[in-house]
């Protein structure tokens, strides 16, 4: 068995493009417009597994735009995406600094939740050992649901 994606419907491809890429640092390997099914496809993949997505052995995530449909409830439903980080304090403060709400902030020095615009929740691990809590992270409080 091999793990190929996670696809998300999204609402706004362009509002998802910009949190995805611009934001959170994906980068689109792969995309595809299909006219008769009226839907977009488009695949990401994190920033070292680009030349593997490209070659068709590293996972992706597949945000699907349908052309006629923009709302889409319970995002959650599925679970979270998960990704592995080398710096969850400078990777969080990224985000912020881009805009980007940390529903879950990395208090342990270890996870973080985020969420995208569609409400699928994003969750940042830090890679090896966790880093010992430091302000202003360690006692900052949750914000709404992740």
């Amino acid at each position: 068995m091999e793990y190929l994606h996670t696809m998300v419907r999204v609402a706004n491809l362009e509002e998802s493009l910009d949190f995805y890429c611009n934001k959170f640092g994906l980068q689109e390997v792969r995309r595809m417009d299909n006219e008769q099914g009226r839907y977009t496809l488009v695949f990401l993949a994190a920033p070292g597994d680009v030349e593997r997505a490209r070659a068709n052995s590293a996972p992706l995530v597949e945000l699907t735009y349908n052309w006629d449909e923009h709302s889409y409830q319970g995002g959650r439903n599925f679970g979270h995406l998960a990704y592995r980080v080398d710096d969850i304090y400078a990777t969080c403060q990224k985000l912020m600094d881009a805009g980007v709400t940390i529903n879950r902030p990395p208090r342990d020095g270890r996870m973080a939740f985020i969420r995208s615009p569609d409400g699928i929740s994003i969750e940042l691990l830090q890679r090896g050992e966790a880093k010992p809590p430091h302000e202003p992270w360690a006692s900052m409080q949750n914000t709404g649901t992740w």
